[in-house]
């Protein structure tokens, strides 16, 4: 089975080229810039032609979410417009189709977890260019599977754990946000659960991806300092404070959590839990 993912270097690009390397049969092909440039969306549907996959991946996006804010339009041209002609592409071919989205699609204040039905209402320029592009997907694709993630980590790239570690070398304390609550997803078993499904994928449909346990990003940062510490890695106190405490130009969801039931009554598994996962992914970088 051949799979292509956009991008070359995100998190979960990283993850699926390792993965794959362990699961016979199949072939994982990353394509990003220049050769599949998602703003370029003439370029895209070339480079997926040219490959002819039978499934696509689509990890990459504009993900700077504060930054998003004054980049609109460049927010949509990749997760809207960019996203439909990969989709577009992958449906001229006859193959699946997978879009990673994002916890950002929610507006955060709901008490529970949120499941696939609840409304949505993304507070920021991020959120709502991927929820735009999960629609725009769902036009351009006849049956594609969204797979709508949060708070990811990995050994690749830049993450909320790798930057924990490095700023635990060089500060004693650390003041982090403990008022918004999400479930941290290692990329690792993002990628995981994609070669699982991957050769019997049936159809489309959208579901949440996360990981098993939730967790505040103070708690966190001290799950992650606590495991560093046992591996003789950098170590730092952290202090709890509120998001009014650190003021960002874009505003985050209070609450992230996401329930994988839905997920789970399909496909039948369930990702790690946090401790597990996370013991993972510390354990490569300390």
């Amino acid at each position: 089975m051949r799979i292509l993912v956009t991008g070359r270097s995100g998190q979960v690009v990283m993850a699926l080229l390792e993965r794959s390397a362990l699961v016979p049969g199949v072939e994982v092909i990353a394509l990003g810039r220049p050769d599949l440039d998602l703003e370029d969306t003439a370029s895209a549907g070339a480079a997926i032609a040219a490959v002819r996959p039978d499934m696509v991946v689509n990890a990459a996006a504009y993900t700077a979410v504060d930054k998003a804010e004054q980049e609109s339009a460049l927010a949509f041209a990749i997760n809207r417009d960019g996203a439909a002609a990969a989709a577009a592409a992958a449906a001229r071919l006859g193959a699946a189709f997978i879009q990673l989205s994002t916890d950002y699609v929610y507006p955060g204040d709901k008490t529970g977890a949120y499941v696939e039905s609840d409304e949505t209402g993304p507070l920021g320029v991020y959120g709502q260019s991927k929820l735009a592009g999960e629609e725009a997907v769902k036009l351009a694709h006849p049956s594609p599977l969204i797979l709508r993630t949060s708070w990811v980590y990995s050994p690749f790239g830049g993450n909320f754990v790798k930057t924990m570690l490095r700023l635990g070398k060089e500060r004693a304390v650390l003041n982090v946000v403990d008022d918004q609550i999400g479930n941290p997803t290692s990329a690792l078993d993002i990628a995981h659960a994609v070669l699982r499904i991957a050769p019997g994928l049936p159809g489309g449909g959208t579901y949440h991806l996360c990981g098993s346990g939730d967790v505040t990003w103070y708690g966190l940062a001290r799950e992650t300092f606590a495991l560093s510490k046992s591996l003789g890695g950098p170590c730092a106190e952290v202090k709890p404070i509120t998001t009014a405490e650190y003021p960002t130009p874009a505003r985050r969801p209070a609450n992230s959590r996401l329930s994988m039931d839905a997920f789970a009554a399909r496909f039948g598994f369930r990702l790690r839990p946090l401790q597990e996962a996370l013991a993972e992914t510390v354990s490569r970088l300390v």
